[in-house]
């Protein structure tokens, strides 16, 4: 019974977001939260200040996810809204004509590192209307996107997934480590299939076969540059690899190498380097800025993230408050608890680097007041569903992760049923439990939240490794965005779609199958 009790939120959840008239996720997650709420309360029988201080705890901790998607859309909303995106589609438009060399340039190079900077969800959002733009039909394009926006999550928005997604579990700084490089290779394996695959679902294989050795090109110039900074950090392998990618394919494409060369007619550039270069600042302005303030040794990132307090103050019995000289803020023994949490205002990728560049642009561009009060009002706007989802989730998470000597987690439970279920065969079918989570969370991150504590009880309980099975708990949550529900929704929204989800997420289903088998084979060799 108490493993089916602590199923059946989960369970719920996947129920409301999946049947035909599906719920919303501002709407399921809060009631599945509320849900375990009372079953912590009753059937488990927790201490109530215990659990009420959990509760606040995952409401404090939601704001990190929330201010990075809202500093990541607010962006990118300046960048439609100053005229920066307009000169972007016209040089892109300017670059080839050749349509493989065109998606692979803006679904696959630049959606990266979009997706490194930014992740949740946003790459297909932001690359599906320039493709349209260059006359792509809009239901393949937002099919290739989809299957496109993978291989690169688990490294998205600064690596956000991994040190955040499974940075709750308690996990040495060595261990994080090891799982963004099996991730990676993981991942890197993958992109030798999955790309082809989303070409193919876009153009007819003949003209992606005449092409083939510039799209290998192009995988490769993304994918080496990354596998290699995984091995030593799990923040940038994405923003970096999709940056030399963008630069290489628009280097190859330009000069017809790997095109086909009855098709590798190409466009002289029509706008001027200096407008080209204004027109970015957005995008090598952000990624300059985190290589800044993420590099150690210059210095920067100590200062962003001391805790040493600059100013106490006592809440009596609601916590003990402290904010740094870093503004690193913290809050101790909420009620008495002994639970705590912390938030790094400066360090989280929010202030900086997205809302930080979006007022340089504004500046650039010389914006009038209009343009900056419709960026924040639409934003705001935008924000108002997510904020909700996501402070129900990190409720949820919490409350899912709440274990005392006397009484154990719910995701230890559930570890202990599936690890006694599937024994050794588990490693073949984690990546597929990762994937569910983003299937009806809508991020990588909040399927690491919500199972990465399940996935270390079984790798505990099976003699697994954790490294390993984790990395298959991150990528699957990768390869899941591919039938997201909430970036298909995303994408048909912005391409003017209707009634076309179902038909899309059945196309999408057939590469993530294929991404958990090669993530099992691949995960299991190394």
């Amino acid at each position: 019974m108490p493993t089916l009790l602590s199923l059946f939120p989960i369970v719920l959840l996947i129920l409301l977001m999946t049947k035909k008239n599906s719920v919303p996720s501002f709407k399921a997650l809060p009631l599945v939260a509320l849900i375990l709420y009372l079953l912590k309360l009753t059937f488990f029988g927790f201490d109530a200040t215990l659990v009420n201080a959990t509760v606040v705890s995952g409401l404090l901790t939601a704001w990190t996810p929330i201010l990075i998607v809202w500093g990541a859309i607010f962006l990118f909303k300046t960048m439609e809204y100053t005229g920066a995106m307009d000169t972007i589609r016209t040089w892109l438009n300017s670059v080839t004509t050749n349509r493989v060399a065109q998606l692979m340039i803006i679904g696959w190079s630049f959606a990266f590192l979009i997706e490194g900077a930014s992740g949740f969800g946003t790459p297909a959002a932001i690359a599906a209307p320039i493709l349209v733009g260059l006359g792509f039909p809009a239901v393949r394009v937002a099919i290739l996107c989809l299957i496109m926006n993978s291989v690169p999550v688990s490294f998205g928005a600064v690596g956000t997934p991994t040190w955040f997604g499974l940075g709750q579990l308690g996990l040495t700084a060595a261990q994080l480590s090891e799982i963004g490089i099996k991730s990676a290779v993981i991942h890197g394996t993958a992109a030798l299939v999955i790309p082809i695959i989303a070409l193919v679902f876009a153009l007819s294989f003949n003209e992606v076969k005449k092409n083939l050795l510039f799209v290998y090109l192009s995988i490769l110039s993304c994918i080496v540059p990354y596998l290699l900074l995984a091995r030593i950090n799990y923040e940038f392998p994405s923003i970096v690899g999709g940056a030399v990618g963008l630069t290489l394919s628009v280097f190859l494409a330009q000069r017809g190498i790997g095109l086909a060369h009855e098709e590798a007619d190409k466009r002289s550039a029509t706008i001027p380097t200096s407008a080209l270069i204004k027109a970015t600042f957005p995008l090598w302005g952000t990624v300059v800025l985190l290589l800044i303030t993420r590099i150690k040794q210059l210095g920067i990132k100590p200062l962003l993230v001391a805790t040493e307090p600059a100013w106490n103050l006592s809440l009596g019995t609601l916590a003990d408050l402290s904010i740094s000289s870093s503004l690193v803020i913290s809050l101790k023994n909420l009620f008495g608890s002994g639970v705590g949490w912390k938030f790094q205002a400066l360090y989280v990728p929010a202030l900086i680097p997205f809302f930080t560049i979006s007022a340089v642009t504004f500046v650039l561009f010389r914006s009038n007041g209009a343009t900056v009060k419709r960026t924040i009002g639409e934003s705001a706007q935008q924000m108002k569903k997510p904020i909700i989802a996501l402070l129900a989730a990190l409720v949820f998470v919490k409350l899912l992760m709440l274990g005392t000597p006397e009484n154990s987690a719910n995701t230890i439970l559930i570890g202990e049923a599936l690890a006694d279920a599937f024994g050794q065969q588990w490693q073949f079918f984690a990546s597929y439990l990762g994937a569910l989570g983003a299937f009806f969370s809508g991020s990588n991150t909040v399927s690491n939240l919500t199972f990465g504590g399940i996935q270390l009880s079984i790798a505990n309980n099976l003699g697994l490794s954790a490294t390993a099975i984790l990395a298959f708990q991150s990528v699957g949550g990768a390869m899941g965005n591919m039938t997201c529900i909430h970036n298909i929704v995303a994408v048909c929204s912005v391409l003017g779609l209707s009634a076309e989800e179902g038909f899309i997420l059945k196309r999408t289903v057939i590469p993530m199958a294929l991404y958990g088998i090669i993530a099992a084979i691949v995960g299991n060799l190394i």
